[in-house]
């Protein structure tokens, strides 16, 4: 056996001659790296001009089956793209309206354009302000939102300087998208300005070496360097949102520099027990290396459950998430062996010139132990049920809030405040009566327009609907019941190629309100002449918001089998797993609160910087954020566990091995939290308030782990369990068997040398 505790051969076999074959080629891989690195930058440079923004609602629902046969057989869809057109002497001066049609004629010819209407182009009032100084055109451009975007974006140029006497501006949620993209690009060149040098401090700080801080530094910049590469590439295949860009480059600094501060510290205390270098380096790989594979693993699980939810923004993230998380543990385990075996004692060289040499007082030299967290540690096991009540009822506390969640989608009000396309949104919602966001799309693919009848006493029962303010069909305008105007635009409402039209119902509440949720089941439920689909801004929202409902649980039930799966077999322990996800839930719950709490309901706005409060969460961040912080969660708990479990190999006393593993563990989580809240909380300094929801509640979500959790839930929870910890059925091959008190020096013996049990956690 090996001197973690697990046989020899196998999975540690593997990972030695893999450490020993990229050892005997160092120089050729490193600089094989460095070539790599260097035209994956090239190639991700890039990136940015081709990802694009969108993808936030469910494909595959009602509203989106509405969407896509009002765009195939009508030429008409939601709008993507508005021009918000002002005449200082009115909409209806003749300069204004010739204008206002050339501006449409010349759009409606360029390519990407399907359809286009306007208060020019026929009766039209609700797209004419209440005062008669603005006017509206709508665009519904070709493709999906990815494709839409870069339609918009080249568009735009072209309808300002078109505009004529016209002052115009741009919103819509293709122009929301494009301006998230420019921002979001600013967002992560000011992060990683962020990032990059309070990681090296950090690093500093906990090693006192230059030499062992720039190890996991360069694994991490290799990292996120090639995963923009790669995220390029598979862009040319699959739609990639650009926010993929800011989560890679977040979790790459997060779980790479993770993984190789582990590793590094491990090698520093190997050689510390007067290890030879390359031994040093096979040991630490055996271990630190091992829990860093496994780790690895359980995140590719968690993030690839995440692909069964039909959101193609969600999608790209995860896969993003899946590219950065792979190329880390593989750099990790062919770099890390390669720089360690050349850098070698000087890992630890600087500690006696460093300043900050008097930080790390509290760390004796000898054994590595952290007193404060040793301390923490024997208060912990010594009142195991109070603490462990205590620390549940102040993560329970953090929950609170989360029972009062609700959830939408993405509109203009996630760009910054003097964002123009946010801008231009609030002053279309003041100046006109008729709000198309307010709008939904009653779709009768079957109805037969040459008998309007039905159609009209249809439209009478949409526009007696509590909230309703005005339902348009093909037969008229209709208001609480009656009929209130004929139609001017039957033609365009009926079906190019034979049965069929649309009705329109335009609601008093906001989009994503309850009043507008409930006018959207009132409509559902008012039987239609014929088979119908509804779309528009609420029936999107309403059907991602339950699609996402309904396979959530299948989701997370998949996660926390993957988990167990892959604890079960890196800590050969029953309990361990099944605690792991318990207390994982518990503490993550506590972080939604948190969310839920800030950006739900406002509070704190001043810490976190300005953002607009919907009063709901982005329905995609919490997902995000329970994956993402339950991976990280997963990261501590093994390195954790494996260098407790060590421990209790060594000696047989539960109680001592808990209190030795934190104490030979808890500066180093301390580190690896904060380097992981500083690099997720780089994305709360974005003016997108998705990125800011997102780098707030990843953060909140690490510290707790690593504060309340790791330092009293997991120990007092372990010292209650007692020698079941690591029990485990007869089924497996190496049962690990409780060492007697009596049998413990021969058990000592039989796994390790006396000087290797020294070393401490990985």
């Amino acid at each position: 056996m090996n001197k973690s505790g697990h046989p020899a051969g196998g999975g540690d076999g593997l990972i030695a001659a893999l450490a020993g074959f990229c050892m005997r080629r160092a120089r050729s891989l490193l600089m094989t790296y460095a070539l790599v690195a260097v035209v994956a930058g090239a190639l991700g440079v890039g990136a940015f001009s081709e990802l694009s923004s969108g993808g936030y609602t469910a494909t595959g629902t009602e509203a989106a089956r509405a969407e896509k046969i009002l765009a195939d057989r009508f030429g008409a869809s939601t709008s993507d793209l508005t021009v918000y057109a002002r005449a200082a002497d009115g909409v209806d001066n003749p300069a204004a309206v010739a204008a206002g049609r050339r501006l449409e004629a010349w759009a409606h010819m360029q390519p990407g354009v399907r359809h286009t209407a306007s208060y020019w182009d026929g009766d039209r009032p609700e797209l004419r302000s209440a005062d008669g100084r603005a006017a509206l055109i709508r665009f519904d451009l070709a493709g999906d939102d990815f494709t839409a975007m870069r339609t918009a974006e080249r568009l735009s140029p072209g309808l300002r300087q078109h505009s004529g006497t016209l002052a115009v501006e741009l919103t819509g949620p293709t122009v929301v998208n494009a301006e998230a993209t420019r921002q979001s690009q600013h967002d992560l060149l000011r992060a990683e300005l962020i990032v990059l040098p309070l990681t090296v401090l950090i690093l500093l700080l906990a090693f006192g070496s230059l030499a062992a801080a720039l190890v996991p530094t360069a694994i991490a910049v290799c990292v996120v360097t090639v995963a923009f590469a790669v995220l390029r590439l598979v862009n040319v295949f699959l739609p990639m949102s650009v926010f993929s860009l800011n989560i890679a480059a977040a979790l790459g600094f997060g779980l790479a520099v993770d993984y190789a501060l582990f590793v590094v510290t491990r090698f520093r205390e190997e050689l510390a027990d007067g290890c030879a270098v390359p031994d040093a380096v096979v040991r630490s790989m055996r271990t630190a290396g091992r829990a860093a594979v496994y780790s690895a693993a359980t995140v590719l699980a968690g993030l690839a459950v995440v692909l069964v939810l039909p959101l193609p923004f969600l999608r790209s993230l995860a896969i993003a998430g899946i590219v950065v998380v792979a190329l880390g543990a593989a750099v990790s385990m062919t770099a890390l062996p390669a720089l360690l075996l050349l850098i070698g004692s000087r890992t630890d060289s600087a500690s006696q010139a460093l300043p900050w040499r008097p930080v790390r007082r509290g760390v004796s030299s000898q054994s590595r132990e952290s007193h404060v967290w040793k301390a923490i540690a024997q208060v912990t096991v010594a009142r195991p049920v109070v603490l462990l009540g205590l620390s549940v009822l102040v993560l329970l506390a953090m929950a609170v809030p989360f029972a009062q969640a609700r959830f939408g989608v993405v509109d203009a009000r996630v760009l910054p405040s003097d964002a123009s396309a946010r801008t231009a949104a609030e002053s279309i919602s003041r100046a006109f009566p008729v709000d198309s966001e307010r709008a939904l799309t009653v779709v009768l693919p079957e109805a037969d327009v040459t008998a309007p009848a039905s159609l009209d006493s249809y439209a009478r029962r949409l526009s007696r609907i509590p909230g309703v303010v005005v339902v348009s069909a093909v037969t008229g305008s209709y208001q609480a019941g009656h009929r209130t105007e004929a139609s001017g635009t039957s033609q365009s409402r009926a079906g190019a190629t034979g049965p069929g039209t649309w009705v329109t119902v335009v609601g008093q509440a906001p989009a994503q309100s309850d009043a507008a949720r409930q006018m959207l089941q009132r409509v559902r439920a008012v039987p239609a002449p014929g088979p119908r689909l509804v779309s528009g801004r609420t029936a999107q929202a309403a059907d991602t918001i339950a699609v996402m409902g309904n396979r959530l649980p299948w989701v997370a039930a998949l996660a926390a089998l993957a988990t167990v799966a892959v604890l079960l077999a890196c800590t050969r322990s029953f309990l361990v797993p099944l605690k792991a996800v318990v207390v994982g839930v518990l503490s993550l719950t506590a972080s939604l609160g948190a969310l839920v709490w800030v950006f739900q309901q406002g509070h704190i706005r001043f810490l976190v910087g300005n953002f607009a409060v919907t009063g709901y969460l982005e329905v995609t961040m919490p997902v995000l954020v329970l994956a993402l912080a339950f991976s990280a969660s997963v990261d501590y708990e093994l390195f954790l566990m494996t260098r407790i479990k060590e421990e209790y190999l060594a000696t047989g006393d539960n109680k001592q091995a808990i209190v030795t593993g934190i104490a030979r563990t808890g500066r180093l989580f301390s580190a690896a939290a904060l380097i992981v809240a500083v690099a997720m909380g780089a994305l709360a300094t974005s003016g997108i308030s998705m990125l800011k929801m997102l780098g707030i509640g990843l953060a909140i979500a690490v510290l707790v782990d690593a504060t309340i959790v790791r330092g009293i839930l997991v120990p007092a929870v372990m010292q209650l369990a007692g020698r079941a910890n690591w029990w485990m059925p007869r089924v497996r091959r190496h049962p690990v068997k409780d060492p007697a008190p009596d049998g413990a020096r021969a058990h000592e013996a039989m796994t390790v040398s006396s000087s290797s049990q020294r070393a401490t956690s990985p």
